[in-house]
């Protein structure tokens, strides 16, 4: 092999890099003789990621349900991925923001567009049968996308909409927690207390949420997006991508999951609960809860017909 200019730069840039970490530049090529080629599904880890997929029963259509959720889990850690690099960024530009703030837009709209996959990819005989056996799980758990929602607003945003006056920037987090939107379907509505479903959720996740609450109430994208110069703020195109996600997120994701939901608990006659035992239409539907994550970029009407005609 020729040591070309070029090779040698190259090396001289190698040799630079080890250096700089206290490394014998030598051993970190000798181990090149001995490493494997890279491979797709060594890369991808394709054989684990094919084997997570465990059914609790034998009906073909719990495999749908359990692959759908998890590849809505990967999207959430990929918006998550987004979220964490825009908010670390201590005065990011208009133009990163932007870029940001389109892939989420595309995640999310991804996972809003599929949910023909859980309203069509199942038969409803199946999934009555199954569902007993999943609870009390329930997709309501799904800590990826309380963080998402952590990161995205202010926290008072997410307070259920009939503790909102009692509660600002000032309230302990601890305090807060207890009256987000969701603790609500977390209880029993005929005792108010709350479900072993949510006793679980919180003993796992809860001191993750409060430092995560904590760490992004100066750093949420609303935050971010008060960061950027006024005319930036003003201009109508980034508006109007800001009004999308919050859209998507709170109205269509919301409604495409209520349906779903919908068609198969409701498609025998009775009373039916989620898997939780959650009052689910009232935990779900827009127009009850009100969230919203920039209400600053809605007029006052839009805000009272939140979710109403969807």
């Amino acid at each position: 092999m020729e040591v070309t200019p070029e090779l040698q730069h190259q090396l001289n840039r190698i040799d630079e890099k080890y250096k700089a970490i206290n490394q014998n530049t030598e051993t970190h090529l000798e181990g090149l003789l001995w490493s494997k080629p890279i491979t797709y599904w060594d890369y991808i880890q394709t054989d684990a990621l094919l084997n997570l997929q465990i059914q609790r029963t034998t009906l073909p259509d719990e495999m749908v349900f359990i692959m759908y959720h998890q590849v809505n889990e990967l999207l959430f850690k990929m918006i998550l991925w987004e979220i964490d690099q825009l908010a670390h960024t201590t005065m990011p530009t208009t133009d990163y923001f932007t870029e940001k703030l389109g892939r989420i837009s595309r995640y999310f709209d991804m996972l809003t567009t599929s949910f023909t996959i859980m309203t069509d990819g199942m038969e409803p005989e199946q999934y009555l049968k199954f569902r007993n056996t999943l609870t009390p799980a329930s997709g309501f758990q799904s800590a990826q996308y309380r963080l998402i929602e952590f990161a995205t607003t202010d926290l008072i945003n997410l307070i259920d909409n009939r503790f909102r006056a009692t509660i600002d920037r000032n309230t302990p987090y601890e305090h807060a927690f207890e009256h987000l939107y969701w603790q609500a379907a977390g209880k029993d509505y005929t005792t108010g207390e709350k479900t072993y479903l949510i006793k679980e959720f919180e003993r796992k996740y809860k001191k993750v949420f409060l430092d995560f609450m904590e760490e992004y109430n100066t750093i949420n994208l609303w935050r971010k997006y008060k960061q950027l110069p006024q005319e930036d703020q003003n201009n109508n195109a980034l508006i109007d991508a800001m009004r999308h996600l919050d859209k998507t997120i709170n109205i269509t994701w919301v409604m495409g999951h209520f349906n779903a939901a919908k068609k198969y608990i409701e498609s025998v006659p009775g009373n039916h609960e989620a898997t939780g035992g959650s009052d689910w239409k009232k935990y779900m539907l827009p127009k009850y809860q009100k969230r919203i994550f920039f209400p600053e970029l809605w007029s006052d009407d839009e805000i009272a017909n939140w979710g109403e005609n969807v």
